[in-house]
């Protein structure tokens, strides 16, 4: 939350008018504010969901070759070729297990973008609730 400056008790010294006009500034101020870190939140929250589009993107390239090499070990195992379709499945084995390990790091990228700045909504809840408690006093 930002810093918000000193508030002077001594109300007598001040007008209407320029109590207002200060609240006015104050509240235009910790608008700015509150805005300001809702861009940074929101900014930081797409590039992790930019970061976790690439590993889906990734695991997907990984288990299409992973499939392309399956099939070819399907083609060589109908040829009776023993040792080629062997090391063909070790090879799909190892392409799909890349294809999980980037799925599962896109999925914790995602979890990460959630779409709501939420520490920024959570700041302007508790500016809103301050204020509110101000003006009952």
């Amino acid at each position: 939350m930002a810093a918000i400056p000193e508030v002077r008790t001594d109300h007598t010294e001040k007008s209407t008018a320029e109590l207002v006009r200060d609240l006015t500034d104050q509240v235009g101020r910790l608008a700015r504010t509150e805005v300001t870190l809702a861009v940074r939140e929101m900014k930081s929250k797409a590039k992790h969901a930019g970061v976790g589009a690439a590993f889906a993107g990734a695991g997907g390239l990984f288990a299409f070759y992973g499939g392309a090499v399956l099939v070819a070990a399907c083609v060589l195992l109908l040829a009776l070729a023993l040792p080629a379709w062997a090391a063909a499945l070790i090879v799909a084995a190892v392409l799909f297990a890349i294809a999980g390990v980037a799925v599962l790091m896109a999925r914790k990228q995602l979890k990460q973008s959630a779409p709501m700045p939420s520490p920024a909504i959570d700041n302007a809840k508790e500016d809103i609730h301050a204020v509110k408690e101000a003006r009952k006093q």
